[in-house]
């Protein structure tokens, strides 16, 4: 019985990792002008240099974002429904998303309007701060409230009243380039260059490691409160870090990519259907490989479905993580009245 769950894993593991790879490989070749693979591995060499700006400076940049925030997007979403244990918890259904938006595009607006460069690690701690923000309101009604559902609602609530502060700002920016912020607060991995990818890698990263090595504590929690207590879990130390790691990895999406919505609710569901387990040590890494590849994958979809018009990843997200939480909410309602 082991031995099958072993195989399994290492077979879902094995899709996983070569989807990834075909990805990525797809999102650098298609677009408005084809590139082959070939073409590829001769500018790899130096020897064709034709599309090399296109390869190296658009597309590939752009590619591997999507697959780092999508992984760290998709982790986010598996800590908060470990946290509040709630199959439908998310950083976009919960409003922490959008509050990440709208402290970034403050920030973005103030220090652009006085001409001030604004660097990657002060988008990720603007984002970050908004993440709290929304995250401190979110935990003060959870509790007030008994119910999951009201938790949910509330959150939604929050995510609209951020959105909404966020339209009004954009809306009266008057330069130019600040009125750009509209395209960014839709979700878009649009103008990602290589000058983001280092600060967005470390971060994503430490935080991906942090979540790894808290993963027997996770088992624990997830067996509820008193069981974790008597292995000697610190709850309040192991709570407060799960929102400090949701935070970081939510905020580090936002201030690149701007708010993508359902990844982080639908993909971890997917993960465990296909591992057909929860045990955190193999959902951790495996929904950060799913949510790198649904952001591929859907990115790609953005770019090039009716193109030269390019989709808002949200909407493109939204089409396929919806139907999943419906799936998930049904499935759910039926275990109760079974």
């Amino acid at each position: 019985m082991q031995s099958d769950r072993r195989m399994r894993y290492l077979i879902s593991f094995l899709i996983l990792g070569i989807g990834m790879v075909m990805l990525l490989i797809f999102n650098i070749c298609i677009g408005s002008v084809r590139i082959s693979f070939g073409e590829i591995l001769r500018s790899l060499g130096g020897t064709d240099i034709t599309n090399e700006r296109i390869i190296w400076d658009i597309r590939f940049p752009r590619a591997v974002a999507a697959m780092i925030l999508g992984g760290a997007l998709s982790l986010s979403g598996y800590l908060l429904q470990t946290f509040f244990r709630n199959p439908i918890a998310g950083p976009f259904v919960l409003g922490i998303s959008s509050g990440a938006k709208m402290v970034v595009a403050i920030v973005m607006i103030f220090l652009m309007g006085r001409a001030i460069r604004v660097n990657s690690l002060t988008l990720i701690a603007a984002a970050f701060v908004g993440s709290m923000i929304s995250m401190g309101f979110v935990l003060v009604i959870a509790g007030r409230v008994d119910k999951m559902s009201t938790l949910i609602v509330s959150g939604i609530m929050i995510g609209y009243i951020c959105s909404a502060v966020t339209e009004i700002l954009i809306t009266f920016a008057g330069d130019a380039e600040i009125v750009n912020l509209h395209n960014w607060s839709r979700g878009s991995f649009s103008g990602i260059s290589w000058d983001n990818i280092p600060v967005m890698s470390v971060v994503v990263l430490l935080a991906f490691i942090m979540t790894v090595m808290i993963a027997k504590q996770l088992e624990a929690y997830t067996l509820g409160d008193s069981y974790a207590m008597n292995l000697g879990v610190n709850l309040k130390g192991l709570r407060a870090l799960m929102v400090i790691l949701t935070g970081i990895l939510s905020a580090s999406v936002v201030a690149f990519a701007g708010p993508v919505s359902f990844v982080g609710i639908a993909v971890p569901h997917l993960v465990k259907a296909m591992m057909k387990s929860a045990k955190p040590i193999i959902m951790i890494p495996a929904s950060f490989l799913g949510g790198g590849i649904s952001c591929l994958l859907c990115d790609l979809i953005a770019r090039t479905l009716i193109a030269p018009t390019e989709l808002s990843i949200s909407s493109v997200t939204a089409v396929f993580g919806a139907p999943v939480v419906l799936w998930v909410m049904i499935n759910r309602n039926r275990k109760r009245m079974s």
